[in-house]
């Protein structure tokens, strides 16, 4: 595979955080006796090197906060890294969470509409995909009410829903096939393998070990914002799980 999909080279992506929220009093004391700010940035990712070709299935794990979520959001362009250069080629299709650009006052088919254009696709591309995305999510009647009378399962449906018929180069997915009943998961199953079968770039975070098996050829371990491990899944997985950090959650 020589089209590369997704490459970042000496990646650092910090946050602000307070400590406390200060108040007005507070602000006041710490000028008076000139104590330090409560306020510092914490490093999420430290230095992260690693290249995705066009057409892989890749596995992200790692431990509670090791920083996956952040190099998501990295590739799905919602953040930016204060150190380093991610470069992604090709349409992305983000699925981090449930319900993300969905706007709750709205119902499920004008969000369809609104998503779909946050996604990239044109009023026309979407008005020739809705019945089929409709289709999918099998939610029924319940597309014409606020999507905020909706179950987290059917939110999940319903953005699965849109991202598959975007038919994205990309698709990024946190954690979201734990959702919705077996008919469903099946559904996202197939889309899955038919994105991989047109040669499709899928990047899965999971802490189900089944799941990066299942789907991915290649699995990278996150540590502490840097590559630990990057190989076969069977040999990362392995590996990871012999290091007792699954024990711990990696979502």
């Amino acid at each position: 595979m020589s089209s590369v999909a997704v490459s970042f080279q000496g990646v650092r992506k910090s946050y602000r955080v307070t400590r406390q929220k200060p108040n007005l009093s507070r602000q006041l004391l710490r000028w008076l006796i000139q104590q330090p700010s409560d306020i510092h940035r914490h490093e999420v990712l430290r230095g992260l090197d690693f290249t995705i070709h066009k057409g892989e299935s890749v596995g992200i794990i790692g431990r509670n906060g090791a920083g996956k979520s952040t190099l998501l959001s990295l590739i799905a362009r919602t953040a930016q890294p204060n150190v380093g250069t991610v470069d992604v080629k090709g349409r992305v299709g983000p699925l981090l969470e449930l319900g993300a650009g969905f706007h709750p006052e709205l119902t499920g088919a004008e969000n369809v509409y609104l998503n779909g254009m946050l996604l990239g696709m044109t009023r026309p591309e979407i008005r020739k995909r809705f019945d089929d995305i409709a289709d999918f999510a099998g939610i029924g009647d319940f597309l014409y009410s606020p999507i905020n009378t909706y179950s987290t399962g059917m939110r999940a449906r319903l953005g699965f829903a849109v991202v598959a018929h975007i038919d994205p180069d990309i698709l990024l997915l946190d954690e979201v096939l734990g959702v919705g009943d077996i008919d469903f998961r099946n559904k996202c199953s197939q889309v899955l393998h038919g994105f991989r079968a047109r040669e499709r770039t899928i990047i899965l975070v999971s802490h189900s070990a089944a799941s990066v098996r299942q789907l991915c050829e290649r699995a990278i371990w996150i540590e502490h914002g840097l590559v630990k491990m990057d190989g076969t899944s069977k040999e990362v997985l392995e590996a990871y799980t012999a290091s007792g950090s699954s024990k711990t959650p990696t979502n």
